[in-house]
């Protein structure tokens, strides 16, 4: 099941995608797709619902991040070997964790807008995991029951802030507009195996990422194990978990970094796709 939120920033409401790919409004069923509806019995009155009898979403309408209200946006950096070779990094002994602030959300079409003093901004698209149920020291057979379902996340980052701001890279990664979310939050029994999805970016027609999540370092798996034994994870929760090679700073001899007027467009096996235009704060 495909799940999705729709209409103005703000405003959105909850729908559907069926078996031929139209976009139904969930609005008499449900408030939103937030933690609230996440868990397996919610998923499950939702996916007997006739998405025929439902209204069809208006052609054009804008596309919200797939999750609303998120709680905690957790993200676990240099997570593909394949990147950390690209970046001359070590391999991590423990997953690297940081947060994005979730004010960064943006629907996975909105515009992604610069900082005034942004100079080094770049692209990572990674695999969203949205958790379904409270969690709690997961296990290794037990840390997928806890997930509703995944999506894209773009954890858009400005390298000169993560780097050289002198504080956690947070400060890199949570610029508005720095998040676009979505289009879906794919259920997990669409996704049977995590660690197989192919993971492409574009940006401006030029291929800039290729890659599998069979090449994270820490699986799904282990990453929910690892959080969930330092944190309690609640429904709603987002964990970004990675990017493979191919982002702008690892480009040799001369990285490439956004500017206005860039298009992105990134795309990951079964989950959709997103495409965002790159503005500069006025």
């Amino acid at each position: 099941m495909k799940l999705l939120r729709w209409g103005e920033a703000g405003a959105e409401r909850p729908g559907l995608v069926d078996e031929n790919g139209m976009m139904h409004d969930l609005s008499g069923h449900i408030d939103d797709v937030t933690g609230a509806v996440l868990g397996s019995e919610s998923l499950s009155k939702i996916g007997a619902i006739d998405a025929t009898g439902l209204p069809e979403i208006p052609a054009g309408s804008r596309i919200g991040p797939c999750v609303g209200n998120i709680g905690k946006f957790l993200c676990i950096g240099l997570n593909y070997s394949d990147h950390a070779a690209e970046t001359g990094a070590k391999l991590p002994e423990h997953p690297i964790l940081f947060q994005k602030a979730t004010s960064a959300v943006v629907g996975p079409n909105d515009q992604v807008s610069l900082p005034r003093q942004s100079k080094m901004a770049d692209w990572e698209v990674e695999l969203g995991v949205v958790i379904g149920s409270a969690c709690k020291y997961a296990t290794k057979d037990n840390a997928l029951d806890f997930v509703a379902g995944y999506c894209i996340v773009n954890d858009v980052s400005e390298r000169e802030f993560q780097k050289h701001l002198s504080g956690q890279w947070t400060k890199g990664k949570s610029c508005d507009t720095f998040g676009p979310t979505g289009p879906y939050l794919v259920t997990k029994d669409e996704v049977p195996n995590p660690q197989d999805l192919d993971m492409t970016c574009d940006i401006s027609g030029v291929r800039r990422q290729t890659g599998n999540t069979v090449t994270m370092i820490f699986s799904v798996v282990e990453i929910i194990q690892h959080l969930s034994s330092l944190m309690t994870l609640h429904p709603g929760d987002v964990i970004a978990t990675g990017t493979p090679p191919g982002v702008g700073l690892g480009i040799k001899p001369d990285p490439v970094f956004l500017k206005e007027g860039d298009v992105m467009e990134l795309s990951i096996t079964g989950l959709g796709s997103q495409r965002q235009e790159v503005v500069r704060d006025a």
